[in-house]
């Protein structure tokens, strides 16, 4: 996709996105075959259920119909959440990935693997996992040491105290 029409449709859908309290976090136009495919990936600090989804799909799309952004050509529109191993690029992704394990490429070089405690307009604290019995340790992480940063899926993670007392308040 031109850099253009990107742009032009950012300009015509990010409003519509924000209307819906979403934020725009991705366009991309794929040729599948003969077909195009428009992919919009929204997202918010509290996330974005089915029903949010389909509201600025219908939007999206009644929005798409009325204008020529898209072209004559048939198309697919998808809209979507990012997935669970997203990369964050943003500001407002790190404050949304706290509380999760991230795997930093370090701007020095190297790599880092640490649970995200907060983000503030300077950096992270971080929580580094101990190996082999060690305890974690607390690290401070800038911004500008961040190369790259992609969330993990954890399978096994384990409870913090707070949600097992929760569970054992439930169960009496």
């Amino acid at each position: 996709m031109s850099t253009t029409q990107s742009e032009r449709l950012r300009e015509l859908l990010e409003p519509l996105v924000s209307s819906q309290g979403l934020d725009l976090e991705e366009i991309a136009v794929e040729t599948v075959g003969r077909k195009r495919v428009l992919r919009v990936v929204v997202d918010s600090d509290t996330g974005a259920d089915l029903d949010r989804i389909a509201d600025v799909s219908r939007a999206l799309s009644a929005k798409l119909d009325e204008t020529d952004a898209m072209g004559s050509a048939e198309y697919t529109l998808e809209v979507g959440t990012p997935g669970a191993e997203r990369e964050l690029t943003e500001h407002r992704h790190y404050v949304r990935a706290t509380g999760r394990l991230v795997r930093f490429q370090l701007a020095e070089g190297g790599e880092l693997v640490a649970r995200i405690l907060a983000a503030d307009e300077d950096g992270l604290d971080l929580e580094v996992p101990g190996v082999k019995g060690r305890k974690a340790t607390s690290r401070r992480l800038a911004f500008d040491g961040i190369a790259r940063a992609r969330v993990q899926v954890e399978f096994n993670r384990k409870d913090d105290a707070s949600d097992k007392n929760d569970k054992k308040e439930e169960e009496a």
